[in-house]
């Protein structure tokens, strides 16, 4: 864990004494993005713990205040009123998904409580027509830079015709977007794009007319249970260019939803999908062997939620707010400027250097492509 300067001074806090230690932490824990939202609590749950065992934040502990967002915007909008409000939180994680980042962020943005989300997609970090985020920042790398990481491989490959297929939701719009924008600055040609709703279970129609176009590759953006039925559509049509899926989909669960239809498959990926496999030079490694061995060793909460490329986000997330702490002390607005200032934390996700402009603070080498072969996840691309 690393070591954070302590004292801070001349600091005026607005929130009573004791709200010091409460930081509001709301996922989807039940809905479809369960999958994703439990075990991201579990972990902010693992890190606080940790945090406390060692003294918490100048002599005292860390509370987390929970909350369900079900994946519902409107549920998560309620709690983080509930949050901000009653229950006077010093500042918040998450929450899961894309579309209830951004229900939320207007909520946050107006009572200038810091926000460290847990979504991928960006609009919840763009300003312009999606809002300020001056109190908002995010974990999970950028849509764009995972897109980019795709294409950087596409392009040494040698693979210019690529066939899209991309969710209706927040977080497919989002990388649909970026799949499309980014794909001349690399060389690359659009030659088919299709869309799905989520909660579909056949995508054929949909790969069929991509396959007519003869693409070299076909990259699909989801998350959930819908990209393992892309996969074994893929396998069903006998098409035989790669499958790409999106930074999302990294999980055991994937391998065992798509069955057979996993084999070859590729994805960009945080470096915790394949960290055995780093080069011993890599500053992140031995922080993630820690966490590794605190989620399956000390904490056992890979016996019912196997480590995915999601695990790391809400350790970064309370960690970063936890240096902040640290440093600053309770005051909102000055721990809003300091987690915008935070230089070289090397995280689970990657090695941060967030700035007023980049409230992520990741770029390509934070990540890796993998692919999966014989049910193990292989670093094809680092």
């Amino acid at each position: 864990m690393a070591h954070f300067r302590t004292g801070w001074h001349g600091c005026t806090v607005e929130t009573p004494d004791r709200a010091f230690s409460k930081i509001g932490a709301f996922f989807a824990l039940s809905g479809p993005a369960a999958f994703i939202g439990t075990p991201t609590k579990l972990v902010a749950e693992m890190a606080v713990a940790e945090i406390n065992k060692s003294g918490g934040i100048h002599g005292r502990p860390l509370q987390l205040v929970l909350g369900d967002t079900e994946g519902d915007p409107s549920k998560a909008v309620a709690i983080a009123k509930r949050f901000i409000y009653k229950d006077r939180v010093v500042a918040i994680i998450g929450p899961t998904r894309t579309g209830t980042g951004m229900a939320v962020k207007p909520i946050v943005e107006a009572a200038h409580v810091p926000t460290i989300m847990t979504v991928g997609g960006d609009p919840v970090i763009m300003g312009g027509r999606f809002g300020s985020y001056r109190y908002i920042f995010k974990t999970p790398q950028r849509s764009s830079t995972a897109v980019r990481k795709i294409y950087a491989y596409l392009k040494k490959k040698g693979l210019k015709r690529v066939g899209l297929l991309t969710a209706t939701d927040g977080f497919g719009k989002d990388g649909r977007k970026w799949l499309e924008k980014l794909a001349p600055e690399y060389g690359l040609t659009i030659v088919a794009a299709e869309s799905f709703n989520p909660r579909d279970t056949d995508m054929t129609t949909q790969l069929a007319k991509i396959w007519r176009k003869h693409p070299q590759v076909i990259v699909a953006w989801t998350i959930g249970p819908a990209g393992a039925i892309i996969a074994k559509n893929v396998k069903q049509l006998g098409i035989t260019a790669p499958l790409f899926q999106c930074h999302g989909l990294p999980d055991p669960k994937y391998i065992e939803l798509a069955g057979p239809a996993a084999e070859g498959n590729l994805m960009p990926s945080t470096k915790l999908m394949a960290w055995e496999q780093l080069p011993d030079s890599d500053p992140q490694k031995p922080v993630i062997a820690h966490f590794v061995h605190l989620y399956r060793e000390v904490y056992h909460y890979d016996r019912k939620f196997p480590i995915n490329t999601h695990s790391g986000y809400a350790w970064d997330a309370v960690m970063i707010l936890a240096q902040a702490l640290r440093k600053v002390g309770p005051d909102r607005e000055k721990l809003r400027e300091a987690i915008e200032h935070t230089q070289g934390y090397v995280g689970i996700s990657g090695i941060y250097h967030i700035t007023p402009e980049d409230h992520n603070g990741l770029n390509e080498s934070s990540m890796i492509i993998v692919k999966i072969h014989h049910g193990r996840w292989l670093l094809e691309d680092y």
